[in-house]
């Protein structure tokens, strides 16, 4: 960017979005470079950090504390995961901020680095406030992947003593005040049948068409969870939903199928038991589908097993966190998202937890990726609020 170009954001807030985008924080890849650079900028700030590590020590998250006020903190927490550009038609470097019409684009300039770097780029404001009250930085890591990584964190925080009063989850919500999430839980499946030669199709298990017929059982679940009374309207989509995700299977099409597997999820209404869904579907699994299975071969099998586990996150319109975000915020709007988030793991954990931060949902995981400069003005102008609420 040429210095002498006047933009509506803090030249501090710019600097420490073009660096974090430039970092490839692909899931699938270590996020150490970002995290190490954000410890030492934080270490030359005089604040020292926490990592927690992942089991192979490729990646972390990060913990962090400006203030040494007397009353419980607030943390500000974001992910520094971001998904894959693979096959995408990005019309700039996807790795390197990149204004152009009011808007930067890269990978994460909307979820969630804008918000990050805001938050960062306010270190020198939070420490030179005599705040009553500190500020927590928490990045994260694989959250875009079953949210992960701050596991590990909030197991820290909770063998070390540390309880905040409350968490910020700066996923892109436009400045909206967000106190519901849907939970998800993502389930594998793995058939397994009895290989045979196509032409004696009866002698063999069709692993394909006892998982299709498990794959069936889950959209009518659907459509009947759909047509019932059990809806809360705050969501986009009021009810709570099922569907397949992935299918293999098959080797050749002349050989009945000794191998299938598939991924299906739910994403729940708060308050709702997902237990009994998944109950539901094992029930049929073992009941209807095995027992026609094993009549042909005692080994073949149904085995359904969980995968990834969030949290649906709920909290109450006039609790004391969401009147001060909606006061942060100044938009007097609150919302409900279907999108799973780490707020719902924070809440789980004790820390009362709202979501709200810059840019828009509808921008995320898309090529050319952008959030407005506009958003990140706004996000700004929220946490000097912050600062001026947490020296009272």
């Amino acid at each position: 960017m040429d210095a002498r170009v006047a933009l509506p954001i803090r030249s501090a807030t710019w600097e420490m979005l073009d660096r974090l985008i430039g970092f490839d924080t692909t899931s699938r890849e270590s996020n150490l470079g970002l995290i190490e650079w954000v410890r030492d900028w934080l270490q030359g700030h005089g604040i020292a950090s926490r990592l927690t590590y992942d089991a192979t020590g490729k990646k972390a998250n990060l913990f962090a504390t400006a203030g040494t006020g007397s009353r419980p903190g607030i943390v500000l927490s974001g992910h520094t995961d971001v998904v894959p550009v693979d096959g995408q038609p990005w019309e700039t470097d996807p790795f390197k901020a990149t204004l152009k019409d009011d808007r930067v684009y890269g990978r994460g300039a909307a979820d969630m680095k804008s918000y990050l770097a805001v938050a960062l780029a306010m270190t020198p404001r939070f420490l030179a406030a005599d705040l009553r009250a500190p500020v927590h930085f928490a990045l994260s890591y694989d959250e875009e992947v079953g949210c992960i990584g701050v596991r590990g964190l909030l197991a820290d925080l909770a063998a070390n003593g540390i309880a905040p009063a409350g968490c910020i989850v700066g996923e892109p919500t436009s400045m909206r005040v967000v106190v519901a999430q849907k939970g998800m839980h993502v389930y594998g499946c793995r058939v397994r049948g009895r290989e045979a030669h196509s032409a004696l199709t009866p002698q063999g298990v069709n692993a394909i068409e006892y998982a299709a017929k498990l794959i069936v059982y889950i959209r009518e679940m659907a459509d009947r969870i759909r047509a019932g009374n059990t809806r809360d309207d705050g969501f986009d989509v009021p009810f709570t939903t099922l569907q397949t995700g992935t299918i293999r299977g098959g080797t050749a099409h002349n050989i009945v199928p000794r191998e299938c597997e598939f991924q299906f999820e739910f994403r729940y209404l708060p308050g709702s038991d997902p237990r009994a869904l998944i109950d539901e579907i094992e029930s049929y699994a073992r009941s209807v589908l095995e027992p026609e299975m094993k009549r042909v071969d005692a080994d073949t099998a149904i085995d359904i097993r969980p995968r990834v586990d969030v949290p649906g996150l709920e909290i109450e319109e006039h609790h004391k966190l969401a009147e001060l975000v909606r006061a942060l915020s100044r938009n007097a709007a609150i919302g409900h998202v279907a999108y799973a988030t780490e707020a719902g793991l924070f809440q789980q954990a004790g820390i009362p937890s709202i979501i709200c931060g810059p840019g828009s949902i509808e921008q995320a995981h898309r090529p050319n990726e952008f959030v407005a400069l506009e958003q990140i003005a706004l996000c700004e102008s929220f946490m000097e609020r912050l600062v001026g609420e947490l020296s009272r």
